[in-house]
């Protein structure tokens, strides 16, 4: 809370430049670490992981400490104290919140575009297939796989998520966050929306959330992007505020990351990635997009 009640002061924008630089630097590097071993494709799925999850997603948590010890500004305010007592209800909406909005989202894409909804599940068949082929046969059906999947997303994928996740969160929010509020609210959101959005844009143009198979690829995935960090960021700044802590924005970044793949199950033909059925689709990201809205009109300084 003490983010938004301190009274204005100057934007370090010396600070601000030099954590992004060093953010974006290390990250780059990891996408063109990529892009010279041929791509996304060019790796195999458990490179790519270790790749992604060791080097690119931790960068912003290296520049967070790297920019403190530069510019040798101490080591308060790391806003890592959990604050659980105070804060505990911005860890409940950060814990269940953004499965009911991935869920409701997806919900809504197949509603406005039936034709890409598979009611006899063929992916989650196809996977169990796949599966069976290399020797892990399922004692159950797809119903129950997909069940399964939803049951962890909700109950553990928060916890088992938390230590990649943290690796952006002590980043953007647990050091940009405090260093654009003094803008105000709506301002810093925005600022931390494009910004988090453009720090995703060497991955998104080397085929990652969107694919390449798409009218205006890359560029018009990293502007869908760009809205989605914008939208889903600010429901994570108003968590950390809540919270008094980053953790509840590490939680709920790593409910995201749990569930978001759900839509998956139930889709057929070729629908355009840019709309949905995946959370950050233009379409199936409306309900956060309506959560951030309301955000942003009940700002927190306002209380």
């Amino acid at each position: 809370m003490e983010q938004i009640s301190a009274s204005r002061e100057a934007l370090d924008l010396r600070r601000i430049v030099l954590f992004c630089l060093l953010a974006f630097g290390i990250s780059g590097s990891a996408a063109l670490y990529i892009a010279l071993n041929g791509g996304l494709a060019g790796l195999s799925g458990m490179q790519t992981l270790l790749v992604l999850a060791l080097w690119y997603m931790p960068a912003p948590a290296f520049a967070h400490l790297l920019t403190r010890l530069i510019t040798r500004e101490g080591w308060s305010d790391l806003w890592l104290r959990p604050r659980f007592r105070q804060g505990w209800p911005a860890w409940i909406v950060a814990w269940f919140l953004p499965a009911l909005l991935v869920i409701a989202g997806g919900a809504l894409y197949f509603l406005l575009f039936p034709q890409h909804f598979d009611p006899t599940f063929g992916a989650a068949r196809a996977l169990m297939e796949r599966a069976a082929a290399a020797g892990s046969e399922f004692p159950f059906g797809p119903e129950v796989l997909i069940l399964l999947q939803v049951g962890q997303a909700l109950l553990l994928a928060p916890l088992i998520n938390a230590i990649p996740t943290l690796g952006e969160e002590f980043g953007w929010r647990a050091y940009l966050q405090p260093k654009l509020i003094v803008l105000g609210w709506r301002p810093a959101m925005l600022w931390m929306g494009l910004i988090w959005g453009a720090w995703h844009w060497p991955i998104i143009a080397l085929g990652y959330n969107y694919g390449l198979d798409y009218a205006g690829a890359p560029w018009l995935g990293m502007l869908a992007f760009a809205w989605f960090t914008t939208t889903f960021g600010t429901l994570l700044g108003w968590l950390t505020i809540r919270g008094g802590s980053v953790w509840p924005a590490v939680i709920g970044h790593g409910a995201l990351n749990g569930i978001a793949g759900l839509s998956a199950f139930f889709v057929q033909g070729e629908p355009n990635p840019l709309l949905g059925p995946l959370a950050h689709g233009l379409v199936a990201g409306i309900p956060v997009t309506l959560v951030a809205l309301w955000l942003w009109w009940n700002a927190p300084e306002k209380r």
